[in-house]
């Protein structure tokens, strides 16, 4: 079997979200069987954003905060600055992932990075994501498309909480949500990102790569 193509890893700071979900769709689309794989990690302006088929009942009361329907699974959820936005756009059938398998890698990422922080989190089968007793940390998102996946995985690091009580998070009433900084965790964005990239890497069966500037 041959050995995985290096990925590349992007660094792309603070993005707007509508911009960066049509670069993703844009590079699935052009890809073809010889592309590398690419990482994004970066982070959003505040934005909630709906999953397909999912219900409106679930988003309270939104305000001033944009509103942006996409194409990935599940329910609404929030991004905004303070956590740490992780997009894998992969070919899963030449890593020979599936879907199951690929949600598995992303919760791992986020248990061993927590973990080393001294943190117990875990994943919930019937609810994908990552929780600390019972409050979700991380959440999960994912579209596949032509055999690649994009979307992914947003990891509460210092964060303002408060939008979150403008929704049903991930569609479930009344879910509390945490962040790394009301767990004893004092790390920015970057450092999380830095911590999480190895050990999510290794779970995807990727070998590391240099991490690029925006671009």
């Amino acid at each position: 079997m041959n050995a995985p193509l290096s990925p590349q890893i992007r660094q792309l700071g603070r993005v707007d979200y509508e911009p960066t979900w049509r670069r993703m769709q844009q590079f699935t689309e052009q890809r073809d069987a010889g592309t590398a794989d690419e990482i994004w990690f970066l982070e959003h302006p505040p934005v909630f954003t709906l999953g397909m088929n999912a219900s409106l009942e679930h988003v309270l009361a939104p305000g001033q905060i944009p509103l942006v329907e996409i194409d990935r699974g599940g329910q609404v959820t929030y991004h905004g600055p303070g956590q740490l936005v992780v997009y894998p756009l992969l070919d899963i059938g030449r890593l020979g992932l599936t879907v199951r398998a690929l949600v598995c890698a992303l919760e791992q990422a986020v248990i061993d990075t927590a973990a080393s922080w001294g943190l117990e989190a875990y994943g919930r089968r019937d609810a994908p994501g990552v929780y600390v007793e019972g409050r979700k940390l991380a959440s999960l998102g994912l579209r596949i498309r032509r055999n690649c996946c994009y979307h992914g995985l947003a990891f509460n690091v210092d964060m303002d909480l408060e939008p979150f009580g403008r929704i049903n998070p991930c569609g479930y009433q009344g879910l509390e949500v945490t962040r790394l900084a009301d767990l004893g965790v004092e790390a920015t964005v970057p450092e999380v990102g830095a911590r999480l990239r190895p050990r999510l890497l290794a779970g995807l069966g990727l070998p590391d790569a240099p991490v690029r500037a925006a671009g």
